[in-house]
């Protein structure tokens, strides 16, 4: 079976059938470009791969979906590093995934990469849930760090929030490892405070 074969349906190859590939369906009605986000991209070939560099189209990568589905894995480092590197956003999946949580959405997306011979640090993967975000979404002059003039719209994590956060940060000496502790260990009882444009309308205290 062709790489081709492999990354187009049935229905999809009855019904264009001279598409090179799934991918291809998309580019033959000018559908790829900086504003494109395509779910999952599992099973790309490098054709595909590259088509979506050369447009500047965005792969989001939804680890538990994919996991939940069996689906199969998406190879982060591989999209990212090669020699045409395609964009990569995170997110949690509303239809087929297990959780809202971002914190867990990049546990997932770690163990992902390893199980890919591959590795997600904490930095990259705060990066991609924040600015790195914000960049694919084409809103980085608006969201995604704490740049003066932005809208603030800021989630206050406490490193510490739960027992095993706690003893897990008694041991961490750097920046990165405290937030490699909140990718891994942490969870919706990680949040202290919302921001939304600047105003604080909820916290952990008003949740309970």
């Amino acid at each position: 079976m062709s790489a081709a074969d492999a990354s187009i349906g049935k229905c999809e190859r009855k019904q264009f059938p001279a598409a090179k590939d799934y991918t291809d369906v998309y580019d033959h009605f000018g559908l790829l470009g900086p504003r494109s986000l395509f779910g999952h991209g599992i099973h790309l070939s490098e054709r595909e791969l590259n088509r979506l560099h050369e447009s500047d189209s965005t792969i989001v990568h939804c680890p538990t979906s994919n996991n939940f589905l069996g689906s199969g894995l998406f190879d982060i480092g591989h999209a990212r590093n090669r020699s045409q590197p395609v964009g990569v956003a995170i997110a949690t999946d509303v239809g087929g995934g297990t959780s809202y949580s971002i914190l867990q959405t990049l546990s997932e997306a770690y163990t992902v990469a390893m199980l890919k011979g591959g590795k997600l640090d904490a930095l990259n993967g705060f990066y991609l849930a924040t600015l790195g975000n914000a960049k694919r979404l084409h809103l980085d002059t608006e969201i995604g760090n704490l740049e003066p003039g932005k809208w603030a719209d800021i989630v206050v994590l406490n490193p510490s929030a739960t027992a095993v956060l706690a003893a897990r940060q008694q041991l961490s000496t750097t920046v990165e490892e405290s937030l490699f502790a909140l990718m891994i260990l942490g969870d919706d009882r990680a949040v202290q405070a919302i921001y939304a444009a600047g105003q604080r309308f909820e916290s952990r205290e008003n949740i309970q």
